[in-house]
């Protein structure tokens, strides 16, 4: 089992009179560590798949939530999103008994955010989980097996469960997508046209490392402008995909208005478009890395609550930035170069407007900008 960063922050918001809710993707390993928190405690843990679950907590009184929960100092409802009315029911808990410290997560971060936003309002601490860090990747197995490791990691991703399949990685990344990911989406957004999101989702993969033009996908999959944003938006959401913006404040021949879309994890993209191919053959390999590359520091963004955005840069001249990170008003400039020949030139331009030092990322010095 892999050492998860979240742990000590939730269990600071122990005992604090909230609801603790943990959101992400499927299967990054939220009920694993939930379960390693309750160890040592006495915990009464349900789960919203089971339909007995569903009807006890359907609607109940105060009195009856007393009579579940009985002594049990710690109330843990995994699938949370199953069960009907659990916004109110647990508003209805944590008003009556605020010293219970409940814990909910469920697989569909769209339809648990939009279950639990309204009813607990000023109630909730709410936590994202994501795919295993490279941070926790070198705490469970040290630094050097962690770097021994990296191309398989660009290759096939961070999911726990990939990373524990050695030798079946591929199979356990395209069961992700067709059984878990395609599902969550399908079933909570109301998508009619799966074929169409499977399509979106594939130009994104071959795009990743460029801006990104919603009618050129569009005219690529033959919908319309209005369509694909929905969907992008959807995957979003569900946090299969993220999206930086273009980086502008003072040059007149800034690009202001596209964007970037990356995956959260590099092996669901190379599942996405089934190739595996070793990096090095591979001439997408600078995109590969690239995503891989932003995807951990915003995992670390969230873990370490840095309060960072994150922007690219590029002129109308073509010349360009990877990463532009930016917080209290203050720049930093990133450049992301797989090999290490490669010699990186900061734009002028860039320099002369925002007296940032650029700094590259390789092979050799990446783990520092991966932990953050």
């Amino acid at each position: 089992m892999y050492s998860r960063q979240l742990k000590s922050s939730i269990e600071s918001q122990f005992n604090k009179g909230k609801v603790i809710i943990i959101i992400g993707p499927r299967q990054v390993g939220k009920t694993t560590l939930v379960k390693d928190l309750m160890n040592d405690k006495d915990c009464l843990e349900m789960n919203g798949d089971d339909p007995a679950v569903r009807e006890l907590l359907k609607n109940p009184t105060i009195e009856r939530l007393k009579s579940i929960i009985g002594e049990k100092p710690y109330f843990f409802i995994d699938e949370a999103q199953r069960i009907e009315g659990i916004g109110l029911t647990l508003k209805l808990l944590i008003d009556e008994m605020p010293k219970q410290n409940i814990i909910i997560s469920g697989s569909s971060a769209l339809e648990l955010n939009a279950l639990m936003n309204e009813p607990l309002t000023g109630r909730k601490k709410e936590f994202k989980m994501f795919p295993i860090s490279w941070f926790e990747l070198e705490q469970t197995v040290g630094v050097v097996k962690a770097y021994q490791q990296l191309e398989n990691r660009l290759l096939f991703g961070m999911y726990p469960e990939v990373m524990n399949s050695i030798g079946n990685e591929r199979e356990v990344l395209t069961d992700i997508i067709q059984s878990y990911l395609y599902k969550d989406i399908l079933a909570f957004s109301g998508i009619r046209k799966p074929v169409v999101l499977e399509k979106i989702l594939e130009a994104l993969a071959y795009q990743i490392g460029n801006e990104v033009s919603y009618n050129e996908i569009a005219q690529l999959v033959g919908v319309d402008k209005n369509t694909v944003n929905q969907y992008i938006s959807i995957l979003e959401q569900a946090y299969v995909v993220f999206s930086l913006k273009s980086y502008s404040r003072n040059l007149r021949n800034e690009i202001k208005t596209n964007q970037k879309i990356y995956f959260h994890d590099i092996g669901l993209r190379n599942a996405v478009i089934q190739n595996f191919s070793p990096i090095d053959a591979r001439p997408d390999k600078g995109a590969i890395w690239e995503n891989f590359l932003i995807a951990e520091r915003i995992k670390q963004n969230h873990y370490q609550k840095s309060f960072k955005r994150f922007y690219f840069w590029r002129t109308v001249s073509q010349q360009e930035i990877d990463l532009i990170e930016e917080v209290d008003g203050n720049l930093s400039a990133f450049e992301f170069k797989w090999s290490l020949a490669k010699k990186v030139k900061t734009p002028k331009s860039f320099l002369e407007a925002y007296d940032t030092e650029l700094s590259v990322v390789n092979r050799e010095n990446f783990q520092d900008f991966v932990k953050g």
